[in-house]
């Protein structure tokens, strides 16, 4: 395969994204908007809580009392708008944080009821409502029940239609102990990204029908993308990957859980063990590069959601379905683009390795992943395995075949990509359009 960058690429599809970028200008100013105020947040986390260099020194063995993982959590708190946060190395990815949290926070008997409809793809095995696999919450005599409330926010319903909807929850006088919202859209072209006043609408419709349950929200690919936090504006828990957007792609590992002081530690002791919980645990010499990356998330991810809407506006001049258009409001990383076609799809996917600054070589082939139930198919020469907030595409082969393009180091990058590929679609050699 070829590998040919801008200073040959076709005048077309140059001119393309050039026009794509000034139709985009007013639309660029509002993001960066959003980036100067989460940046300002930061910088005060960091001043607060008096970061100096003595927190990026090395633990090891228990890390009893380690002042730097101490300082970040607390760090994370503030700069997330909540009480408490824990960022540790030993999540190996958001779907483990995801599961600390509900794992920590449910006992037999209990019942968990998503409010977005089917979750992501990996929570699937953890919930085991279709899998009843060892070890899921369907194992320990959770009960789980979906509602998908999101056509209602997306119609933008009246406060009583909402909770006439939530009556199901409530039916038998069995009250949920913990309500599930997933921001972000997963693999799907039709579910909408909840925007963090939709997730503010549901959280008040379970406070007035059901006050003492819990509200979590699964934040992947949505932090610092608006102005705050699902924590922020009443949730009781969120959960994400730090090798998505709060890594600002300088975090090698782990995840974060953040919300009320008691459900985080809660949370913890799952993790670890009880009486350990959230004591324990080095953060094996990686301080430096979380609070780096977090310094540095607000600017990347403002440059991923740029990314993402000059794809949708060059997607949609060609023709392909995209969601969300490139006018509309962005809640978070993710573009998807729908191709129709298996071989489109891998074809795309192969086309933006080429122009991956890692593995640039490597033609990515379908297969089947831990976790998900369909195969699937990622670009991403990322610097850190699996960094979802480095430039990575990636869809499960079903139909309608789409691809969620997500992440991004530097706008600069998106963009060269974009010609990269759309000029091998264009010469025939990686045709996807």
């Amino acid at each position: 395969m070829s590998n040919q960058f801008t200073n040959t690429a076709s005048s077309t599809m140059a001119q393309l994204i050039n026009r794509s970028e000034k139709e985009l200008t007013e639309s660029f100013a509002a993001i960066d908007a959003i980036a100067m105020t989460n940046q300002e947040k930061v910088l005060r986390s960091f001043a607060k809580n008096r970061l100096t260099e003595e927190f990026f020194a090395e633990r090891t063995g228990y890390g009893i009392d380690d002042t730097g993982r101490e300082a970040i959590d607390r760090i994370f708190a503030d700069a997330f708008g909540c009480e408490a946060c824990a960022v540790r190395m030993q999540m190996v990815s958001g779907t483990h944080a995801i599961a600390c949290a509900l794992f920590g926070n449910l006992k037999p008997g209990d019942k968990m009821v998503s409010l977005t409809g089917k979750p992501y793809d990996t929570l699937n095995q953890v919930i085991g409502h279709t899998t009843h696999g060892v070890g899921s919450l369907h194992s320990y005599q959770v009960q789980y029940q979906e509602l998908d409330l999101t056509g209602l926010l997306k119609n933008n319903c009246q406060d009583a239609e909402l909770d006439a909807a939530l009556a199901p929850a409530l039916a038998q006088g069995n009250a949920a102990r913990l309500y599930h919202i997933q921001k972000s859209r997963g693999y799907s072209m039709t579910r909408p990204t909840l925007s963090n006043t939709q997730i503010q609408r549901l959280v008040q419709a379970v406070r007035r029908v059901d006050s003492g349950a819990i509200i979590f929200v699964d934040n992947c690919y949505g932090e610092f993308v608006e102005d705050c936090e699902p924590v922020a504006i009443g949730a009781d828990l969120m959960a994400g990957s730090l090798i998505k957007n709060p890594g600002g792609g300088l975090a090698l590992t782990g995840g974060y859980v953040a919300g009320r002081q008691d459900l985080v530690d809660n949370a913890l002791i799952r993790l670890t063990a009880p009486g350990i919980g959230g004591h324990l645990g080095v953060t094996f010499n990686q301080n430096r590069l979380v609070l780096q990356g977090l310094f540095l998330a607000p600017a990347v991810v403002a440059g991923a959601v740029k990314g993402a809407m000059l794809a949708a506006s060059v997607f949609a001049q060609l023709g392909l379905k995209v969601s969300p258009g490139p006018d509309e409001s962005r809640y978070d990383i993710i573009q998807a683009i729908e191709f129709g076609e298996r071989q489109r799809l891998i074809n795309f996917c192969r086309a933006l390795q080429s122009f991956s600054p890692v593995n640039s070589h490597v033609a990515p082939e379908p297969s089947g992943m831990p976790g998900y139930e369909d195969q699937v198919i990622m670009a991403g020469g990322s610097f850190v395995e699996g960094a979802t907030i480095e430039l990575s595409a990636d869809g499960p082969l079903r139909p309608p075949f789409a691809v969620y393009l997500q992440g991004g180091l530097s706008y600069l990058h998106v963009k060269s990509a974009l010609l990269g590929a759309l000029n091998l679609s264009q010469s025939g050699e990686t045709p996807f359009f």
